[in-house]
């Protein structure tokens, strides 16, 4: 039954209708330069702390590196939701699969 319920989620999400908003387009209006200041100052924010805020910047650039880091403090804390949609946004299969499956196996569970 795990395994039939991961193949639902990772269709659901193929088809963009998951239990995950996300959005796999960052801002196309912005130029590398652009894109390196705005990073540096999430890395500078991821730093100090303030994920939420690193968080926003890493969307709008579509950085996958810093969307998997701060995916990795979310999953850190126990938010394992929020560390999946980062996961799912920087396309890193190595840290959303795990997930997936872990969740799988809990809704798996709680339906028996």
């Amino acid at each position: 039954m795990t395994d039939d319920l991961k193949k639902q989620i990772d269709q659901k999400q193929d088809q963009a209708q998951g239990f995950i908003k996300v959005t796999d387009q960052p801002v196309s209006s912005l130029n590398d330069q652009q894109k390196v200041a705005l990073n540096r100052k999430a890395n500078a924010l991821f730093n100090d702390g303030k994920l939420a805020m690193a968080e926003r910047i890493f969307v709008t650039t579509g950085y996958s590196d810093g969307l998997t880091r701060v995916g990795d403090k979310y999953a850190e804390k126990n938010e394992y939701m929020k560390a999946l949609k980062l996961y799912l946004l920087a396309h890193n299969k190595r840290k959303s699969d795990p997930l997936i499956e872990k969740l799988a196996g809990l809704v798996s569970l709680m339906l028996k």
